[in-house]
C-alpha cells in the first residue's frame, strides 16, 4: 500500500536537513564581490542529484579529507539568489500534481 504522506514527509526532512548548521560536509561560497554568499550543503545529495556538481566534487582535490577539515567550492558565475533556489530544489522532492 502506498503511503501518501511519504514524499512530503521525506521532503520536510531533506529541507531541515539543508538547514542544519551542524552536519554538513560541504560549503559551496557563490557569487562575486560585494555579493558572496556561503552555504552550507551535504556532498552526497549535491553528488546525486546534479550532474554539474558532480563533477565539480569528483575533481576537488580536498573531498577526501582525513584532517576534519570541510570541502569548500566556489561557484563565483551565478548569484546567490538563484543558486538558492537550485538548491532548495535539490534537497526539495515534493512534487504537484
Amino acid at each position: 500500500m502506498y503511503d501518501n504522506n511519504f514524499l512530503p514527509k521525506l521532503s520536510e526532512n531533506l529541507l531541515e536537513i539543508l538547514k542544519d548548521n551542524e552536519f554538513y560536509d560541504i560549503t559551496i561560497e557563490v557569487g562575486n564581490d560585494p555579493y558572496v554568499k556561503i552555504f552550507r550543503a551535504h556532498m552526497v545529495i549535491l553528488n546525486y542529484r546534479s550532474t554539474y556538481l558532480r563533477r565539480i566534487l569528483s575533481t576537488n582535490v580536498n573531498r577526501n579529507n582525513n584532517d576534519g577539515s570541510l570541502t569548500h567550492i566556489k561557484l563565483p558565475n551565478i548569484s546567490p539568489e538563484i543558486f538558492e533556489m537550485i538548491l532548495r530544489k535539490m534537497f526539495d522532492f515534493s512534487y504537484s500534481a
